[in-house]
């Protein structure tokens, strides 16, 4: 996916796939390109599936796929593809850092495929980058690493690296590249074989706004989300939109039936479920983690919204 100097076909790009990856997301980035081999009667593109030790790797929905090569014996290639999905960080060690940042120093290009950015962050070849992530991800990934850039969008290439959300962002930006290299007509007909809307662009929003037509809503919602781990306080959060704390009172309840303060709630606690469910840490960590100064207070307002008990939520299948 490299932007310069222009790769010549066919062009091998390099997906390296880590426990519980997303599949629909690595499906959807290999379909543009194998499409555009098929109607361009040539192969423009080739790829590697990369695992650890050139086993099969199981994705997210418990169905395994084979890999082409191992890490040691995989060859050079222009980009490389991270890609993850549940408890990226889980499949963190030296031995990958370490070949990671070979590949980078080799001027292979790096990008990461819906959570695969962890772990690119961990190696330290995303600085002065802007990457995008799945939204679930966005806060714990901008608490961890606060410089990098992260956004809210589809997908991300800049001529330093690629990222994309997981989902079906990754045909958007598969058709991206295609459309980079080889024209828009191509990316054009890939587009309709797929059926894939022609609207979305790399800045698109991964998920539609609470209130198309209120954008001070959605600055507030953007203001709640942004500040997980230290909660702003509602009169702060009202001064930071300039609006009176009673202005913003009303504008939620109009547009959401509910209060500033039970909105902000939902989604601390909304996001803790997840990384409950997602990651190895630990309860305190996350109660800390989504704002909660006691695991005690966490307990309490975790199992009024989700019915059970964070411990309890953890010993499930």
């Amino acid at each position: 996916m490299r932007l310069h100097p222009p790769v010549p076909a066919p062009e091998r790009i390099g997906f390296l796939l880590l426990p519980r990856f997303a599949m629909v997301a690595f499906f959807s980035a290999i379909e543009p390109l194998r499409i555009a081999n098929r109607i361009s009667g040539r192969p423009l593109f080739r790829w590697d599936v990369i695992s650890r030790d050139g086993e099969p790797v199981m994705a997210s929905n418990g169905m395994t796929l084979s890999a082409t090569c191992a890490m040691a014996e995989a060859p050079p290639s222009p980009s490389l593809a991270v890609c993850a999905s549940f408890e990226p960080e889980a499949a963190i060690d030296d031995t990958l850092l370490d070949w990671l940042r070979e590949r980078a120093a080799a001027g292979c290009l790096l990008g990461g495929v819906d959570t695969g950015c962890f772990v690119l962050a961990a190696a330290g070849v995303l600085e002065d980058q802007t990457v995008t992530l799945h939204w679930e991800s966005l806060p714990e990934f901008r608490a961890r690493f606060p410089c990098i850039d992260a956004v809210e969008s589809l997908y991300e290439i800049t001529p330093e690296g690629f990222s994309c959300a997981g989902g079906s962002s990754a045909i958007d930006m598969s058709l991206d590249l295609i459309r980079r290299r080889h024209g828009d007509d191509l990316a054009g007909q890939v587009r309709d074989q797929l059926l894939h809307d022609q609207g979305r662009r790399p800045a698109s929003r991964q998920r539609d706004p609470a209130t198309p037509d209120d954008p001070v809503l959605n600055r507030a919602i953007a203001l709640m989300e942004a500040n997980l781990e230290t909660p702003l306080g509602i009169r702060e959060l009202a001064a930071e939109l300039d609006l009176s704390w009673r202005r913003l009172d009303r504008l939620f309840a109009r547009h959401l039936g509910t209060s500033p303060q039970h909105a902000y709630l939902a989604r601390r606690l909304d996001h803790a479920h997840r990384l409950l469910r997602e990651t190895r840490h630990s309860v305190m960590d996350i109660a800390l983690a989504c704002g909660f100064a006691s695991a005690s207070s966490f307990t309490r307002a975790f199992r009024r919204r989700h019915g059970v008990t964070p411990s309890a939520l953890r010993q499930r299948p």
